[in-house]
C-alpha cells in the first residue's frame, strides 16, 4: 500500500484494459473448494492428530501446532499469553504523514497520548515473543521500539527501508520487507542485526504469511503485481509468479485456518487471490469490493474481515461456506485499511487511510461504533494486546 495517497498513486492508474480484465477476472472467483472448507471435515481420530501435528511441526525450534486443523487456534477469545495478559489494552496508530503515533484507549475511543516516531511510520509491529512493539519508520530508516506494558518508546534502532516487519515462526530471524530496497532482510529478532539480504526480482515487497509448517512463506509485491515463495529457513526465493490481472497491486496476505489456501488482497483488482502455496499454481480470483486491502480473522476462526478502502465497506468471507456471505458499509463511507480483531472478538479496528480517523466496528453486527481522529495518514494499526502463544508480525498474526 502507498505511504502517501500521491506518491504511489500516478504508479498504478486503472487503464480500460485493465477495467475489462477484472470484468472477466470476476467471474472466475472460487467457489468450488466448499468440501475442503473447515468444518466439513469428520472429527481427527485422536491418533491421527497426533501423527498430524508431529508432521506439521515442520521448521526447527517452531513451537508445535496446536490443531493441524486449525492454525488459528492459539487466537480464542481473551486466550492471552502469561507475557501479555497484564499488559493495558491499547490501539497503536501508526500516522504516516504526521510521524507520530496514536494511541487509543479502546473502553473510552479516546487518543491518550501521542508518541512522536521517525519519518513515516508504515506498521506496528508484535514482536515474536510478544514482549516489544517495532514502529517501522520507513523514510527514517529506523524501527521504535514501544514498551506495551507503559507505553513508553525506547531508543530507535537503525533498520534500513524497514516497510514492514515479520518473525520466522521458530522466533529465530526478523524479516523486513524492504520495499524500496526490493531486499527480504533476514536479521537477528533482537538485536536486528543483518544475517542476510536476500535480493528480490519484484518490486515492492510489503505482506507476507507462513505455511503451517512454517517452512515456507509467501510474499506479495505491490507495485510488479508478483507473488513470491520463500523457503524460510533456507532463506531463499523458490517461486514467483505474475498474478493474471494487468495493473495488479497485491497488498494484505493470509492463510486459510485449515492452511490449504491463501488469500492476497489485491486493490486493484478489487478482489482476493485464492492460492494454493504447496503447489504455486495460478491463483484463483474473487472479487470483493474497490480497493481490497487487510484481511483478518475472527476468533472463532469461521470468518475473514476484508477492508475495501476503495469504497469504505468490509466484506465477510465465511470459510465453512467458502463464500461471501456479507458487506458492511461505513456511515458517509471511509477509507478503511489495516488493523486488527479486540482481544474479545467483539471488535474489529481499522485504519482510515485518507481521512485521519480510526474505525471501531461490531464484529457481530457491522455497525460502526466510533469513528476517531488521529494524526494524517493512519496506517498499520496495532490492537494489543491480542490472543496467541507468538507473533509472525506484521499488525498482528498470531499462531
Amino acid at each position: 500500500m502507498p505511504p502517501t495517497p500521491l506518491t504511489r498513486a500516478a504508479r498504478v492508474l486503472v487503464t480500460g484494459a485493465a477495467l475489462a480484465a477484472l470484468t472477466a477476472l470476476a467471474g472466475c472467483g472460487s467457489q468450488n473448494h466448499a468440501d475442503e472448507a473447515l468444518g466439513t471435515k469428520a472429527a481427527l481420530q485422536p491418533q491421527q492428530q497426533k501423527k498430524e501435528k508431529q508432521a506439521a511441526q515442520g521448521l526447527p525450534g517452531m513451537p508445535p501446532v496446536l490443531d493441524p486443523a486449525d492454525v488459528y487456534a492459539a487466537d480464542r477469545p481473551n486466550r492471552l499469553s502469561p507475557v501479555v495478559k497484564d499488559f493495558p489494552s491499547r490501539v497503536y496508530v501508526p500516522n504516516t504523514n504526521s510521524n507520530t503515533v496514536s494511541v487509543i484507549d479502546p473502553k473510552t475511543y479516546k487518543v491518550i497520548e501521542t508518541i512522536p516516531v521517525g519519518a513515516q511510520p508504515q506498521h506496528v509491529v508484535p514482536s515474536w515473543d510478544l514482549k516489544t512493539l517495532w514502529v517501522n519508520n520507513d523514510r527514517g530508516n529506523t524501527l521504535t521500539p514501544i514498551d506495551p506494558r507503559t507505553g513508553e518508546a525506547g531508543k530507535p534502532v537503525d533498520v534500513h527501508d524497514p516497510y514492514n516487519l515479520y518473525f520466522t515462526p521458530n522466533g529465530k530471524y526478523a524479516i523486513v520487507m524492504a520495499s524500496l530496497d526490493r531486499q527480504l532482510v533476514f536479521r537477528d529478532a533482537h538485536t536486528m542485526k543483518t544475517v542476510k539480504a536476500v535480493p528480490v526480482g519484484c518490486y515492492g515487497v510489503n505482506h507476507a504469511d507462513f505455511s503451517p509448517d512454517g517452512r515456507y512463506f509467501i510474499v506479495s509485491c505491490e507495485f510488479s503485481g508478483e507473488l513470491l515463495k520463500v523457503d524460510t529457513e533456507k532463506m531463499k526465493v523458490i517461486g514467483q509468479q505474475k498474478l493474471p490481472f494487468h495493473g495488479s497491486m497485491p497488498q494484505d496476505v493470509k492463510i486459510s485456518p485449515d492452511g490449504k489456501r491463501f488469500y492476497i488482497a489485491d486493490m486493484m483488482a478489487n478482489g482476493m487471490w485464492v492460492l494454493d502455496g504447496d503447489t504455486f499454481a495460478k491463483p484463483d480470483f474473487l472479487p470483493t469490493g474497490k480497493g481490497c486491502h487487510g484481511l483478518y480473522i475472527s476468533r472463532d476462526s469461521r470468518e475473514m474481515y476484508i477492508s475495501n478502502r476503495g469504497e469504505g465497506t468490509i466484506s465477510i468471507f465465511d470459510f465453512t461456506k467458502n463464500k461471501l456471505t456479507k458487506k458492511w458499509h461505513l456511515p458517509n463511507g471511509g477509507s478503511p485499511d489495516m488493523g486488527g480483531v479486540s482481544a474479545d472478538g467483539k471488535v474489529l479496528w481499522l485504519s482510515g487511510r485518507y481521512n485521519s480517523e480510526v474505525y471501531a466496528i461490531d464484529t457481530r453486527t457491522g455497525t460502526q461504533l466510533a469513528r476517531i481522529k488521529v494524526g494524517g495518514g493512519p496506517h498499520g494499526l496495532a490492537v494489543y494486546p491480542q490472543p496467541g502463544r507468538y507473533s509472525l508480525g506484521h499488525t498482528g498474526i498470531f499462531r
